[in-house]
């Protein structure tokens, strides 16, 4: 499951403002403040990525 959390706004400012609040909060931008129909502004961030793959004998590179 994809989780995404986005930003609606009149404006590019307060679009980039909220965006700007996400990455604060820990998020990782993935899409810039964009204008769509109705002359809306959305931006879009996803959560960072906490798990790294297992490491072991049989993992990674050849050496």
């Amino acid at each position: 499951m994809a989780i995404r959390v986005g930003v609606q706004a009149d404006s590019r400012e307060e679009c980039a403002e909220g965006l700007a609040q996400l990455v604060d909060a820990g998020y990782v931008p993935v899409m810039l403040p964009a204008l769509v129909t109705g002359n809306r502004w959305i931006a879009r961030a996803v959560p960072p990525k906490t798990t790294k793959a297992p490491v072991g004998e049989d993992r990674g590179p050849s050496v």
